[in-house]
């Protein structure tokens, strides 16, 4: 399995969590499970995750793909899409540590993204993370 062979709409999923910085994005086709594929990624702050979700959730509405389930609460630590063949799970780092899924589904076909390269720093623009103050 390769980024190119991917399912649309899995291709549309890491699109939008790429355009809100997602880290550690993966791909995992599952063999014999409920879901086809799972996609994973990392968010660095409770509203980064918020908006990571908000984002792959407007993205595949707009096709129509229609989410079935959603799981986490403001300000939870893991957001869960359910999109029925595929699964969108939007940790916190630490909660991706913890469960751990990859070592979960190790035996999975595995595409990882690598993080979109940034543009050049256009001139006068404050550093990344700078408050502008």
């Amino acid at each position: 399995m390769t980024q190119n062979n991917l399912r649309q709409e899995i291709v549309w999923a890491v699109e939008a969590a790429q355009e809100k910085h997602a880290v550690d994005i993966t791909v995992l086709r599952l063999a014999e499970a409920f879901a086809e594929y799972f996609m994973l990624c990392s968010g660095q702050s409770t509203p980064q995750l918020q908006a990571i979700s908000e984002a792959v959730e407007q993205r595949l509405e707009k096709q129509p793909i229609r989410l079935k389930h959603r799981e986490g609460k403001p300000g939870a630590e893991w957001v869960l899409l359910d999109y029925g063949s595929f699964v969108v799970h939007i940790f916190s780092e630490r909660a991706r540590q913890y469960y751990d899924l990859e070592r979960l589904w190790r035996n999975a076909e595995r595409v990882d993204f690598p993080a979109p390269e940034r543009g050049p720093k256009i001139q006068g623009e404050p550093e990344s993370g700078s408050t502008g103050a």
